[in-house]
């Protein structure tokens, strides 16, 4: 059985520091990395998203976490076919113009200059053996069909040989009749497949599929909010998984485990400290063995 990683989508979320979560005295950046490091030994890293990371915050990350810790980042939304806010990206690279930019918006050179950006910045990581994977999550309107499938080929190539995993929010990559075809392109292009858990029956629900496409496995819990459709983000996530559900979970990751070298199990039901108090009672309930 390969090794089984549990931890969170963030370690600083305001609604998790209002909690109390963090003991008293822990109240800086580093001291809530430091703190957080010593109770898990992966984090996913979801600010990437919002903004390119600096070389300076990524080498600072890997000086204040333990050997074997391990960061997860998560792609710039722009490398993901997100519509981006032009104020996101560095002066230095925003087109004139736009308020807001796809990939198609931008000249190839400033395009290759962003995905370059976003590789270099992570540098520290790697060279402090502290990246995991690379996660790609694509926006609901990212539908499966040639170009989708010739992007995330792309993604593959660009960031080589750093590793990716790919989540889709369009629910259509998982229909019976394109979930075979999915996951063998995945695998023949080694990306490694996120697995999800959210909530079910909207029109936009991601089924918990569970597979294996890469040496690496990923399950994503984002909770099972009722206001996942319509609510603001705290509402969106606001869910406490119960020992039942988690039991249930474990079983299905002991599974992925048993044919993958490492399988990261991510909670991003950030709302409060719900996603740090799952993560920890989780990884009661995984053998101490496969971690």
């Amino acid at each position: 059985m390969g090794a089984i990683r549990v931890g969170t989508a963030g370690w600083s979320d305001s609604s998790l520091i209002a909690t109390g979560w963090y003991p008293p005295g822990v109240y800086t950046p580093e001291q809530r990395l430091r703190c957080y490091a010593e109770r898990f030994d992966f984090v996913e890293v979801n600010s990437t998203y919002y903004g390119l990371p600096r070389t300076s915050v990524t080498k600072a990350w890997a000086e204040r976490t333990p050997d074997g810790f391990v960061f997860n980042v998560k792609a710039f939304s722009l490398l993901t076919r997100h519509r981006t806010p032009v104020a996101m990206l560095p002066p230095e690279l925003r087109p004139a113009g736009p308020r807001e930019v796809r990939p198609g918006d931008l000249e190839p050179e400033l395009f290759d200059q962003v995905w370059q950006r976003f590789l270099d910045e992570l540098d520290p990581l790697v060279a402090a053996g502290k990246l995991g994977l690379l996660l790609f999550q694509f926006p609901p309107y990212f539908r499966p069909g040639e170009r989708a499938r010739a992007y995330l080929a792309e993604c593959a190539r660009r960031v080589a040989p750093l590793r990716m995993c790919a989540e889709f929010r369009n629910p259509a990559w998982l229909s019976e009749e394109e979930r075979d075809g999915t996951l063998d392109f995945l695998a023949r292009h080694g990306i490694a497949y996120v697995c999800v858990d959210m909530t079910q029956g909207l029109p936009g629900s991601v089924p918990p599929v569970t597979a294996v496409t890469a040496p690496e496995a990923v399950l994503r819990l984002h909770g099972r909010s009722p206001e996942w459709e319509w609510g603001d983000k705290l509402a969106r996530y606001r869910y406490r998984y119960d020992d039942t559900e988690l039991a249930d979970w474990a079983e299905r990751v002991r599974d992925l485990a048993a044919r993958a070298e490492t399988t990261f199990v991510v909670f991003n039901n950030c709302s409060g400290d719900s996603a740090h108090v799952n993560a920890a009672r989780f990884r009661d309930l995984v053998p101490a063995e496969a971690r």
